[in-house]
């Protein structure tokens, strides 16, 4: 009997998902001796093939994973190429489920992108490069372009959560999608309304970092932006959200607890629930730091 064949790809991201999916150590190792690896640019020097008419041909597997998103015409044939190859897809990481990161570029248009990385502050033509696929309009979640089986958000998704999807689709039982918010998941101290105004994340929480967070009071409470009300949860697993554990508020990289909601309008619903002034926020793009795919970022217009 032939073993389930796994296939994957990498887009518009920085590898960390990959990085995760190794970092599962002996859980991985068993998770290879139950399938085959047909396509993993990462770990095989796979070959990029192409039939009679030129298309893109990768190999047939049961289960493909394509973290990243879709900001260029080479990526964009490639996940086109993996949805018509895989049985089963992953949008793996929230660069390919949300946008992640690199869809914070969304905000300005192409040709500004490019003048602010390759040659702000000169004039020379030559600082462009010349051998690079040609960019799309904007950086695009996976779904925006193909049909997704299932969705893995996180910057990265955690070890346990990958192995663990990829574990429950070979044994038929992948799970259920996550519904609740990360301040569902969170144990801290709430009860009391905001302090009128809201800090930067990188503001400090008050609390002792040695007493369980059970005794400290909610992060959003202290007037910090946290956007545990607005995300999804279940970074932690059946624990307390990883950031939280950590006493730092959370920013927001697992997406929208809700599909197609905007976490930018919902963050101001909650911080007006809990009598925080949203105009006291020094940056309210930030709240979109890893959901700018699925038009949630765009260009500003140009005022006459």
């Amino acid at each position: 009997m032939s073993l389930p064949r796994l296939s994957f790809e990498w887009l518009h991201a920085c590898c960390g998902c990959e990085v995760s999916l190794l970092d599962a150590g002996d859980d991985f190792l068993t998770l290879v001796s139950q399938v085959e690896i047909v396509h993993c640019p990462l770990l095989l020097d796979n070959k990029y093939q192409r039939d009679e008419t030129g298309t893109l041909q990768l190999p047939q597997a049961d289960i493909g994973l394509v973290s990243g998103g879709v900001a260029s015409e080479e990526e964009l044939e490639l996940v086109q190429a993996m949805r018509a190859s895989c049985t089963t897809l992953i949008a793996l990481g929230t660069c390919a489920t949300h946008g992640g990161i690199p869809a914070m570029r969304n905000q300005w248009t192409t040709q500004e992108t490019l003048q602010t990385v390759y040659a702000y502050g000169s004039d020379e033509a030559s600082l462009f490069p010349t051998k690079i696929s040609t960019p799309l309009d904007r950086v695009y979640a996976v779904d925006e372009h193909v049909q997704v089986d299932w969705l893995l958000p996180g910057c990265p998704p955690t070890s346990a959560a990958i192995v663990g999807m990829l574990t429950g689709l070979l044994d038929g039982n992948p799970g259920k999608a996550l519904t609740k918010s990360v301040c569902e998941t969170c144990p801290t101290r709430r009860g009391a309304k905001g302090q009128g105004g809201v800090g930067r994340f990188l503001d400090n929480a008050t609390g002792d970092p040695q007493k369980p967070l059970t005794e400290m009071v909610c992060l959003l409470e202290q007037g910090i932006l946290c956007m545990g009300p607005v995300t999804s949860g279940g970074c932690g697993g059946k624990d307390a959200p990883l950031c939280l554990r950590a006493r730092v508020p959370c920013r927001g990289c697992y997406g929208p607890v809700r599909a197609g909601s905007n976490p930018l309008l919902d963050m101001l619903g909650a911080l007006a629930s809990n009598g925080i002034d949203h105009r006291s926020m020094i940056d309210r793009k930030s709240l979109l730091r890893f959901s700018g795919a699925h038009g949630m970022l765009k260009p500003l217009r140009k005022r006459r």
